[in-house]
C-alpha cells in the first residue's frame, strides 16, 4: 500500500511492505522486490519516500561497500535478505534511517521488523529513529517511529515559511 501525504509543498509517499521471510522461496522475494523497485521507480523524483514496514532482514552493524545507505549503526550480522535491502536502498538512492544513529541494543532489535527508509535527500531531515519497546504494534515486532523535520509553508499571503515536526 502507498499513502500520498502533501505537507505544505511537500508530497511524501509512505510504503508499508511485508517483505517475503528468510524461509521464503528465492523466486517469491525476487519477485516481491521487483515490484518494490517498478512502484519506486513510478514516484517522481521532486517527491519524498519512506518505507515502513516489515522488510525481513537483517542489514547488521557494518556499513561496508553502502556508505551513503547505510549509517554504520545497524545491530549483528548481515544475512542474504539483509543485503538485497541494502542493494534495493542503493540502487533507489534510499537510506536505511534507523542505521544512522547509536542506540541502546534494546532500541535497535525490532526482532525481524525492516527498517524505515527515506530519500538520501531527505537524511538530514531525519531526527531520531527509534524502537519503542513497551509497544507490539503486532505480535513479536516491536514499534520504530521515525521523526523527521519539513519546511512547511503557511497558506496566509505573506506569511514566512517555518519548520514544522512530523513524527513523535
Amino acid at each position: 500500500m502507498v499513502l500520498k501525504m502533501v505537507l505544505g509543498h511537500c508530497l511524501l509517499n509512505v510504503f508499508t511492505v511485508y517483505a517475503p521471510h528468510s524461509g521464503k522461496p528465492d523466486k517469491e522475494k525476487e519477485r516481491f522486490w521487483n515490484e518494490v523497485f517498478y512502484l519506486v521507480s513510478c514516484i517522481p523524483q521532486n517527491e519524498r519516500v519512506v518505507f515502513a514496514g516489515d522488510m525481513n532482514g537483517h542489514v547488521g552493524s557494518s556499513n561496508v561497500g553502502y556508505d551513503g545507505t547505510h549509517g554504520g549503526f545497524g545491530y549483528g550480522s548481515r544475512n542474504a535478505d539483509g543485503s538485497r535491502i541494502l542493494e534495493f536502498a542503493d540502487g533507489q538512492n534510499l537510506v536505511i534511517c534507523n542505521t544512522l544513529f547509536t542506540k541502546q541494543e534494546a532500541k535497535l532489535v525490532t526482532y525481524v521488523a525492516g527498517p524505515v527508509k527515506s530519500t538520501q535527500e531527505d537524511k538530514a531531515k531525519v531526527r531520531n529513529v527509534k524502537v519503542i519497546t513497551s509497544e507490539e504494534c503486532v505480535p513479536k515486532h516491536k514499534l520504530l517511529v521515525m521523526d523527521m523535520w519539513f519546511k512547511a509553508k503557511k497558506a496566509a499571503v505573506g506569511s514566512s515559511s517555518q519548520e514544522c515536526v512530523y513524527g513523535s
